[in-house]
C-alpha cells in the first residue's frame, strides 16, 4: 500500500471512533428515527439498488461464480422487501442501551449496577450477501455503535447503493455519515491495514467462507468473532416420528442449501435406517440432492457415492448431503463431537430423556429438538436480524443481535464513599 492509502485507512478508523462517540450519546428516540429513515431510503432507492445488483450478478456470471455464490449475491424485489421489513423489525425491538441489568446495594449503602453500553466501533468484513450491509449497519446503529463495512468485490455495486441509503439517513438527522462507512481503499491489504488499528476499533466480525474468516483472524489486532463453517447435523433417533423427521431433513437441506445453517450430514439410528432411508432417498432425489454415504448406508441409497473421510467435515453449501448410519445415540453424539463445527445440531426423537441429553451434551451455538436447523437465524429467533453467528463462545455464542452488540459496564454510586478511611 502507498503512504497515502495507509493514511486514508487510519483516518477511516479514527472517524469511526469519533462517530461511535456521537452514536453513544444519542437517545433511543433518535436511533428509532434513524432506522425508520433507513427503511424509507431503501424504499425510495429500490430501482437503483436492484439495478446495481443486476450489474454485480452479470459480472459474477461472467467471472464464473457458482450457483451457490450467485444465490447469496442476488437481490430481487422479494428479498429487498424482506430487508426493509428486517430494518423495521430491528427498530421495533426494545432499546438495548441504558438498562441496568444487575443492581445491588452493599451493606454500607454503596449502590452497584451493570449498565448496558455500546461496544464502540465495529468492523464488518463479509462476502457475497449484500443484505449484510444493511443488517450490520442498522444493528450497530440501533445499539449506539459505529461500523466500518467491507463487503466482497463481487457485490461492490450493490453494497455501495445500500450504504448510500444508510448514509443519507444519517445525514438527514444530522449524524455523522462515518457512523456507517466503507473502507476507502480496495484490496485485501486495505483490510489487513484497517485491522491493525486496535486503538480505534473494538471488534471485527468477519462473515463469509472459512478462508475469509481465518485470514481475518490471522492478521487482526482487533478482537475477532469467529464462525469458520456450518457443518450441521440431523440425527434421526429410532423413536422419531418419520414424517416429522423427513420434513426436518428436506427443509434443512433443500430450502436454501447455500446458507450456513443448512444440513450437511444426516445421521440415522441403525434400527430404522432401512425404512427411513428408503423414504429419504426418494424425497431427496426428487429435489436434486446428491448423496455421499457410509458403507452401511450405501446399499440403502440408490445412486449414492461412497463418502470419503473428508466428507464428514465438509460444508457443501450445495445440494449435496453426507449420510451415516450410527449404532446408537452415543455414537451419534461422538460423530457430532468429532465433526461438528459448533454451529447448529438437530435431533428428531420422541424420547424426552434423549432429547434432554442432546440439549445438555451437544456443544453447538443452537441445539434443535424436533425442529429444523434453519431456525438458527437471528430473525427466526426473534432478534429482528443478526450481524453474524458466533461459534467462538467468548462474548457471544450463536446469532448476534442487538444485545450482542452491547457490553455491560459497572456503575457504582455512593455518597462520598471511600474504600479506606480518609482524614480531612
Amino acid at each position: 500500500m502507498s503512504p497515502d492509502e495507509t493514511l486514508l485507512i487510519r483516518r477511516c478508523a479514527e472517524a469511526a471512533r469519533a462517530a461511535a462517540r456521537r452514536m453513544a450519546a444519542t437517545d433511543a428516540a433518535t436511533r428509532e428515527a434513524l432506522l425508520e429513515a433507513v427503511a424509507r431510503e431503501l424504499e425510495a432507492g429500490r430501482e437503483a439498488i436492484l439495478a446495481a445488483n443486476a450489474r454485480d450478478l452479470e459480472a459474477g456470471r461472467a467471472a464464473g461464480l457458482g450457483a451457490a455464490m450467485l444465490d447469496r449475491l442476488a437481490l430481487d424485489p422479494v428479498r429487498l422487501e424482506a430487508l426493509i421489513a428486517a430494518v423495521r423489525a430491528v427498530n421495533a425491538l426494545p432499546d438495548p442501551l441504558g438498562e441496568v441489568a444487575w443492581e445491588r446495594t452493599r451493606p454500607d449503602g454503596l449502590r452497584i449496577g451493570r449498565l448496558r453500553a455500546p461496544l464502540g466501533a465495529i468492523a464488518m468484513v463479509y462476502e457475497s450477501r449484500p443484505n449484510v450491509t444493511v443488517d450490520a449497519a442498522v444493528l450497530c446503529l440501533k445499539a449506539g455503535n459505529a461500523c466500518v463495512l467491507r463487503g466482497g468485490s463481487e457485490a461492490r455495486h450493490s453494497n455501495a447503493a445500500l450504504l448510500a441509503c444508510v448514509q443519507a439517513a444519517l445525514e438527514g438527522l444530522g449524524l455523522p455519515p462515518e457512523a456507517a462507512s466503507g473502507v476507502p481503499v480496495p484490496g485485501r491489504e486495505a483490510v489487513a491495514e484497517l485491522l491493525r488499528h486496535d486503538d480505534c476499533l473494538d471488534l471485527v466480525i468477519p462473515r463469509g467462507g472459512e478462508g475469509l474468516i481465518r485470514q481475518v483472524a490471522a492478521v487482526s489486532r482487533v478482537p475477532v468473532i469467529r464462525h469458520y463453517k456450518g457443518v450441521c447435523h440431523l440425527f434421526v433417533e429410532r423413536s422419531a416420528d418419520p414424517e416429522a423427521a423427513l420434513r426436518l431433513l428436506i427443509d434443512g437441506k433443500c430450502a436454501r442449501p447455500s446458507a450456513c445453517n443448512a444440513l450437511e450430514t444426516l445421521l440415522v439410528d441403525a434400527p430404522i435406517a432401512a425404512s427411513f432411508l428408503s423414504r429419504a432417498a426418494a424425497a431427496l432425489a426428487a429435489r436434486g440432492v446428491r448423496l455421499r454415504a457410509c458403507p452401511a448406508a450405501l446399499p440403502l441409497l440408490p445412486g449414492a457415492e461412497p463418502a470419503s473421510a473428508e466428507d464428514w467435515d465438509r460444508e457443501y453449501l450445495d445440494l449435496v448431503l453426507s449420510v451415516r448410519v450410527v449404532e446408537s445415540f452415543d455414537a451419534a453424539l461422538a460423530h457430532i463431537a468429532r465433526h461438528g463445527s459448533l454451529h447448529t445440531e438437530a435431533i428428531a426423537t420422541r424420547d424426552p430423556g434423549l432429547a434432554a441429553r442432546f440439549r445438555r451434551e451437544v456443544d453447538a451455538s443452537a441445539v434443535m429438538v424436533n425442529a429444523s436447523t434453519r431456525f438458527n437465524d437471528g430473525g427466526e429467533l426473534g432478534l429482528g436480524a443478526e450481524i453474524g453467528i458466533s461459534t467462538t463462545k467468548l462474548h457471544a455464542y450463536g446469532p448476534m443481535g442487538l444485545e450482542a452488540l452491547t457490553t455491560r459496564k459497572w456503575v457504582v454510586e455512593g455518597e462520598g464513599h471511600t474504600r479506606t478511611p480518609v482524614a480531612t
